[in-house]
């Protein structure tokens, strides 16, 4: 049993690994952002679930204000 207050608890989903290297990629294509139908589709779709990431109606996946949250989170800050 944990000693955090409930308010730190950890209650997000777990992410793969990798959904987690794909929540990096995201970050670092920025608004260019990342295709479909290339290998990490099934993640970016994941992570389009979760709302961390969003595919525009050009066909390409972005990383949401939520994906910038998470990913400082798990990976660390973008700074």
């Amino acid at each position: 049993m944990s000693n955090a207050p409930a308010s730190e608890s950890y209650d997000e989903p777990y992410l793969e690994t990798c959904c987690r290297s794909t929540l990096h990629r995201l970050l670092l294509c920025a608004a260019t952002g990342r295709p479909t139908g290339l290998k990490d589709q099934p993640c970016l779709e994941r992570l389009e679930r979760l709302g961390l990431s969003k595919l525009r109606d050009d066909g390409r996946f972005v990383i949401t204000q939520d994906g910038l949250k998470r990913h400082r989170q798990e990976i660390g800050p973008i700074d």
